[in-house]
């Protein structure tokens, strides 16, 4: 721990020695702990991170529009376009890599669910399934399944390991409900957790915000902040170590994500791609997601606001959007590239601009909680990573089958608790449907297999499938051809076994 002279040096060195202002009145024990705080801070960085905070919340967005261009063609694969032998041919590549214990997944996992109405990680969030399962829950069970889907063809067990990066706010959250649910019968040494860095939020004159007399308000480095945590916490070598080349990388929200998504890692694979990203084709031009593209010749994830709306209308001889696909955060990525970015390319990654209502103490002390934006938290993303890759792949997925997001509390009308459970529900009741099954609704009805089973939409029946029973659909013809299924149903482990016996 430095010194009180020490810090205080540096401070002013960093043009930020009102930090201290109330060193005075703060206890000793106050003191040994902001000491301790303030050491941690990168203090040579400091004036630098200040003055690039404020420049960059004053200079206007670039505008991109005449230098942007699509994806090429033969740099994207499809499950809707591709054939039924390619897509057959990338699982199998796919199980095969996962078989040989060379496949992990990385969840970014820093967010609190501030904007559901909790204060703990979204991973914990239940969004009212039958089966009353968490996010992490359902992760969980999908690793064990690729596991195991992985494991038949080849007969020898294997592991994908699960790397969870948290913040500051999340890992004692996570890792007692880890540990509580007995890691979701993974095992502990399987499930590694890491948090990543904290930094100072900024006023809009280049000052460091005091949340408190003894306290600095700080805030994640976003979820490109990932890059810089491999090294602080020696990820990548445990990677290394373990014989782990290929990181599903994703975020925690998306109900719908395919942990270790064979295809999409045997598509990558099968490109000798370093990088890639599932993308979903837009619902519309103003839809509000980041797009994939190229500008310059390089690609990269341009923002929603970045791109003015008559270029975000603009559509193709067929009449499909020029600019159409929207980033889900679900990438794939080599572990030699993420070396290389660890060690190359990180300290170029982009900064973004985040305007925030920051709580903080004035100059007489008194706690203020903000009504409108004050401070400036700066941002990298995971995606900036994209323009240094040698050999980047795009791969268009069914938003119905892999993309529901949960953001907005109940209430809201897209990405909240209410539409990724009918997400989830409505893909359950197309399995069963596409199995033989008939469903019946909570009154008897049988449900027409004509009805619509879409993404957001109340379905038609509750039926819930467990990911050990079915990773993605596959395996419920010979336990549901033929059977009328009364809902609400939860077809778990207990209950297939009761179908396979009867």
């Amino acid at each position: 721990m430095l010194s009180y002279e020490e810090v205080q040096q540096s401070l002013k060195a960093a043009g930020q020695t009102h930090i201290l202002q109330f060193w005075p009145e703060l206890s000793d024990e106050d003191r040994d702990s902001f000491l301790q705080d303030l050491s941690q801070l990168d203090l040579k960085g400091l004036k630098e991170h200040c003055e690039g905070a404020q420049r960059a919340a004053q200079s206007p967005p670039e505008s991109l529009d005449q230098h942007l261009e699509p994806v090429p063609a033969e740099s994207i694969g499809s499950v809707r376009k591709s054939d039924k032998k390619s897509l057959t041919e990338w699982e199998n590549e796919g199980l095969l890599q996962i078989s040989q214990n060379k496949v992990g997944v990385l969840l970014l996992a820093g967010g609190q669910g501030t904007r559901l109405g909790v204060q703990y990680p979204k991973g914990m969030y239940d969004v009212g399934l039958p089966s009353r399962k968490t996010l992490y829950q359902i992760q969980a069970e999908r690793i064990h399944k690729i596991q195991q889907l992985a494991e038949r063809p080849q007969g020898a067990k294997c592991t994908v390991p699960w790397y969870i990066m948290t913040s500051e706010f999340t890992l004692a959250p996570t890792e007692a409900f880890f540990k509580e649910n007995d890691y979701f019968g993974l095992k502990p040494s399987d499930v590694v957790m890491f948090e990543q860095r904290m930094i100072p939020a900024v006023t809009f004159d280049g000052k460091v915000i005091l949340q408190g007399k003894g306290k600095i308000a700080m805030a994640p480095d976003g979820n490109g902040g990932l890059y810089q945590a491999l090294v602080d916490n020696a990820v990548l070598e445990d990677m290394k170590k373990r014989g782990v080349e290929y990181l599903h990388v994703y975020c925690v929200d998306n109900i719908l994500v395919k942990m270790a998504d064979p295809v999409f890692i045997g598509f990558c694979v099968s490109r000798g791609a370093d990088c890639g990203a599932k993308v979903v084709e837009k619902a519309c031009p103003a839809e509000p997601v980041g797009v994939v593209c190229r500008v310059q010749g390089v690609t990269q994830v341009v923002e929603y606001s970045e791109i003015r709306p008559e270029t975000a209308e603009l559509r193709g001889p067929g009449g499909e959007l020029v600019f159409s696909a929207g980033n889900i955060c679900n990438h794939f990525v080599s572990r030699a590239f993420l070396q290389d970015v660890a060690e190359i390319f990180k300290d170029q990654l982009k900064q973004h601009v985040a305007l925030k209502k920051v709580p903080y103490v004035d100059s007489c002390g008194n706690q203020v909680k903000p009504t409108k934006p004050n401070g400036i938290k700066m941002e990298k993303f995971v995606f900036d990573i994209f323009p240094f890759s040698r050999n980047f792949v795009a791969f268009e997925v069914v938003r119905e089958d892999e993309f529901s997001p949960l953001k907005n509390a109940d209430g809201a009308s897209t990405d909240s608790p209410t539409t990724a459970r009918n997400s989830l529900l409505n893909q359950h009741c197309r399995w069963a449907a596409d199995a033989g099954a008939t469903l019946t609704d909570e009154q008897g009805n049988t449900v027409p297999p004509t009805v619509s089973f879409s993404a957001g939409d109340t379905p038609p029946a509750r039926c819930e499938i467990s990911p050990l029973v079915s990773y993605f659909g596959e395996g419920l013809e010979s336990l549901l051809k033929g059977r009328t299924l009364q809902t609400p149903i939860v077809l778990d482990e207990k209950k297939a076994k009761e179908l396979q016996a009867q």
